[in-house]
């Protein structure tokens, strides 16, 4: 469980701070450096996912997108100085409710 929830996080990281690295160079202006250090978060991103012990890809991928919801109202809090409000909360708390109910449901 430790290490599932520890390569989501890392999973997490990666996708949205590729993400915002590209974000940075082609709509801030910034080196075309930061887009190839965002591409290789974007890989890396990719790479860390495939060691989920879930064996489903889809239910993976759908767990990976509530918690990349979460990750990113904290990165718009932490990074992006935007305080979130209560509906940020609100979709947040509901998209983690539902990855739990996609990964930790009673399966045959």
């Amino acid at each position: 469980m430790i290490q599932a929830l520890l390569l989501f996080l890392l999973a997490g990281i990666a996708e949205i701070g590729g993400g915002y690295l590209i974000w940075q160079w082609l709509r801030e202006g910034k080196h075309f450096s930061w887009g190839i250090w965002g591409g290789l978060a974007l890989v890396l991103y990719g790479i860390v996912a495939t060691f989920q012990a879930f064996p489903s890809f889809g239910r993976v991928y759908a767990a990976y997108g509530g918690v990349f919801i979460v990750l990113s109202v904290l990165w718009g809090w932490g990074i992006d100085r935007k305080t979130p409000d209560m509906y940020d909360w609100a979709g947040a708390l509901i998209c983690i409710i539902g990855v739990s109910v996609m990964l930790f449901a009673p399966r045959h």
